[in-house]
């Protein structure tokens, strides 16, 4: 038996920071993030869609300014919106200095694409004024020029030298509100691009995530692959799971991974059979009906919903609510304890109403 302790995972030795109230590093709780995709100046839409991205579970949202006529909105969102805003940045140092006096609550900059240092410390200085961080955001396709056309790095190494430059020019500056991001599409190169930065800046928190990583379906495994991979070897602060569909599937993306991987749980997983040949029930359909019931249920149980006598009176004992299907009727079971018997076109109205009555 091995009762030497385990080391420090990387996030345990972070600096810590705060957007608005929400912590970030130190070993803070990994916090789940998304973007608008409304347009800043209508406020309305944007803090609408920011209101369904906090049901879901968001913790930090960004929005972007692309310009002076999105401010006025810019100022609207952060003083209603329940969630702290960060400000997305891009080429106009004049933005990001305008919006720590609006209520950011964060500024995401990619120096690389801000112009000269002098703009960038224009920049730092007013973070430094308003008391917020700055998440600097490397990507592949915007690196520092220094780095950009040498043939000698590899990509990774290329995002890996531009990021620890902006950040030894950030905390030169005695600015040291910093969160970290180097972003790729490629998972094997996220993959070597974060665990290089977790051993080279060590204080520095991560912000993971694989960009531009497709549609739904596409962008869910890539996402999980490359993030959850991280995520187990304790590198990742806060994450966004960049994803070409509404954010809300973002969010939930996040709390599926998380939830998976034993970190966060905020809402129930379900743990369903794929079915065989024994099974005496359309468990699909019954799966998926539950699984959409279940969407808006806060409870971090598990709910099992089973096929058949194989594994399926186990499964639904070891779950805090479950039930074991046979032919045409199932076992309702709650902590390994019988319930009652229900017909097979009760049992999804049964098992929504215990949670409802025992979780709820």
């Amino acid at each position: 038996m091995n009762d030497q302790p385990k080391p420090p995972l990387p996030r345990e030795g972070t600096r810590r920071v705060h957007v608005g109230g929400v912590p970030v590093g130190g070993g803070s709780p990994v916090t789940v993030q998304s973007m608008c995709t409304t347009k800043t100046d209508d406020a309305a839409s944007t803090l609408a869609q920011i209101g369904d991205l906090a049901k879901a579970g968001c913790d930090i949202i960004r929005v972007a300014i692309p310009n002076a006529a999105s401010l006025d909105g810019f100022s609207r969102i952060c003083a209603e919106s329940p969630l702290p805003v960060v400000a997305d940045i891009h080429f106009d140092y004049r933005l990001a200095i305008e919006a720590t006096r609006r209520g950011a609550a964060a500024l995401r900059i990619n120096p690389g694409n801000i112009g000269s240092f002098e703009r960038v410390d224009a920049v730092i200085d007013a973070a430094g004024d308003a008391h917020i961080p700055i998440r600097i955001g490397v990507n592949a396709g915007s690196l520092d020029p220094a780095f950009d056309d040498r043939q000698d790095l590899s990509l990774s190494e290329k995002l890996v030298a531009s990021a620890s430059s902006f950040v030894e020019h950030f905390e030169g500056r005695g600015f040291a509100d910093i969160v970290l991001s180097a972003k790729a599409h490629s998972v094997p190169i996220t993959l070597e691009t974060y665990r290089a930065l977790a051993r080279e800046l060590p204080q520095v928190p991560l912000h993971v995530g694989v960009t531009e990583a497709g549609t739904l379906r596409q962008g869910t495994v890539k996402n999980c692959a490359g993030v959850g991979i991280l995520l187990e070897e304790g590198i990742g602060d806060t994450m966004r799971l960049s994803l070409t569909a509404d954010p809300v599937e973002e969010v939930n993306v996040a709390w599926d991974l998380l939830s998976a991987l034993g970190m966060r749980r905020l809402r129930p997983e379900l743990v369903s059979c794929p079915t065989c040949g024994r099974c005496q029930v359309d468990l699909i359909k019954m799966a998926e009906e539950v699984s959409r019931r279940l969407a808006d249920v806060r409870a971090p149980i598990s709910v099992a919903v089973m096929g058949c006598v194989v594994n399926g009176p186990g499964e639904a004992r070891d779950a805090d609510l479950g039930v074991a299907c046979g032919h045409g009727r199932a076992v309702l079971f709650q902590e390994g304890k019988k319930i009652r018997s229900v017909a097979e076109e009760e049992v999804v109205d049964a098992l929504i109403d215990e949670i409802h009555s025992r979780f709820e």
